[in-house]
């Protein structure tokens, strides 16, 4: 009996010391290897990734030097920096990391309709151009024309998230500026007044008008830049960029029609941008207009608008003649789209917006070869209740290819210092892109077409 007992004493001790040997060579191991303290993470903690409809990773999650902790990554760096937005310490602060923040962290990826090789060729040619002519600050918008699909929305200068507390004011550099920024658009609105106007049937591409380089208009003088003829039919009043012209225009068009097409153009409206905030711009109600203001208007002063909004109001020249609300994220798309123009006024306007790139600024925004519409803007700056003489917004707003249009862009830079004019800044900004996408596509160049347009120009009589 006693012999037993010993046994099952000696078994126990064995057990016991086997067992704290076990803990003696893990507590080893945990120093020899580094083995952690922690538990492993719950799966659910790790964030949602932000991807590119072709898989292309712009945020993502990825394991810290400590175990347990985890890291916020952004493996394209300065691209669409803004609109991603960052990551603060346990949430987004800013863009899709913000506006996103319930379904990233439940470990949802979200997923943009961004095309990363548009989107790093209007960066580049965006910071090349902004750059080399002083600049403030810019933005772009690219759409795909028939889908209102956002291939790119840029900001410029350049922002990178993996290095957001090392910006001096990073608020203001994470500021999604193609969304967010209002400002008077200037003469690319005078597309949408010609295209208003004749849609109604009150002018044609041929109609003339006097045009003496100033005119008194409802108690104030309006004044032209560009020196031209006395007389210019309607082709010419945007070959010229001529405020005068757009007067006649809009003298004695009716301030309620006029204002809901502005409207329907998207200006002065909220864009259903599914989760993103974006701003509406502002177009007062046409009850309150007085003449000048509604001239002004026709010309692009006395509204405001963001380089999105004005990108969805090209796009109705583009889409023959429909709005389509733009998208970011398929998931959440709001369908939204209506009737601005019938589709032949909208194909006339595009060969109109052809005619003044080809020419007026055939080397600022042409591509040889190939037909592209637009128009550009050179829009004063209002300082302290001033028109300032100083600061300009440089804008071009068109398509390609003018015929068929694939893509709809437009270019703003603030406050360049040298080379401020739409024609000298924006417009090569929109040609360089063009041209690389143009090329990528593989489309043969339409010289047979361009010429046989040309000569019936060249054949029109005043």
């Amino acid at each position: 009996m006693e012999l037993k007992r010993i046994k099952i004493r000696s078994r126990v001790l064995l057990g016991f010391s086997i067992f704290m040997f076990l803990i003696l060579v893990y507590a080893y191991a945990k120093l020899e290897w580094h083995m952690p303290n922690q538990p492993a993470l719950n799966p659910n903690l790790v964030r949602g990734r932000i991807l590119t409809e072709d898989g292309t990773i712009l945020a993502q999650t990825i394991p810290g030097a400590k175990y347990g902790e985890f890291k916020r990554i952004y493996p394209q760096k300065t691209l669409a920096g803004q609109l991603i937005g960052v990551m603060g310490t346990d949430q987004g602060l800013s863009g899709l990391e913000r506006f996103y923040e319930e379904e990233l962290r439940a470990g949802h990826d979200v997923i943009t309709s961004i095309d990363p090789w548009v989107q790093a060729i209007v960066e580049a040619h965006l910071n090349t151009q902004a750059t080399e002519n002083m600049g403030e600050y810019g933005s772009a918008i690219v759409l795909d024309t028939h889908s209102g699909k956002i291939l790119a929305a840029a900001t410029w200068p350049p922002f990178d998230p993996n290095k957001w507390r090392s910006y001096p004011d990073f608020q203001k550099q994470w500021q999604n500026r193609p969304f967010m920024d209002t400002y008077e658009p200037g003469s690319v609105v005078k597309a949408l007044t010609v295209g208003a106007v004749m849609n109604d049937g009150l002018t044609t591409p041929n109609s003339w008008y006097d045009t003496p380089m100033a005119r008194k208009i409802g108690g104030a003088t309006i004044h032209d830049s560009v020196f031209h003829p006395p007389k210019l039919d309607t082709q010419h009043i945007l070959r010229y960029s001529s405020n005068i012209g757009i007067s006649h225009l809009v003298e004695n068009y009716s301030d309620q029609q006029m204002y809901e097409y502005f409207k329907g153009y998207g200006i002065g409206q909220d864009i259903p941008l599914e989760t993103l905030p974006a701003q509406g711009g502002i177009l007062y109600n046409w009850k309150n207009w007085k003449l000048i203001q509604k001239v002004n208007m026709g010309f692009g002063q006395g509204l405001t608008t963001t380089t999105l909004q004005m990108a969805a109001a090209y796009n109705v020249l583009a889409n023959d003649g429909r709005y389509i609300a733009p998208y970011l994220i398929s998931a959440d798309r709001i369908r939204e789209e209506r009737e601005v123009l019938r589709p032949e006024t909208a194909r006339t306007m595009r060969t109109m917006l052809r005619n003044v790139i080809e020419e007026g600024i055939p080397t600022a925004a042409s591509v040889p070869g190939y037909q592209l519409g637009g128009k550009t803007g050179t829009a004063q700056v209002v300082v302290n209740g001033r028109y300032s003489s100083e600061i300009y917004n440089s804008v071009f707003a068109g398509f390609f290819p003018s015929n068929q249009p694939k893509v709809t862009m437009v270019v703003m830079v603030h406050g360049a210092k040298k080379n401020h004019h739409g024609s000298q800044l924006a417009a090569p900004i929109f040609r360089d892109v063009a041209s690389e996408m143009l090329s990528a596509w593989g489309l043969p160049p339409e010289w047979d077409i361009m010429a046989e347009q040309k000569e019936i120009r060249l054949n029109r009589k005043p």
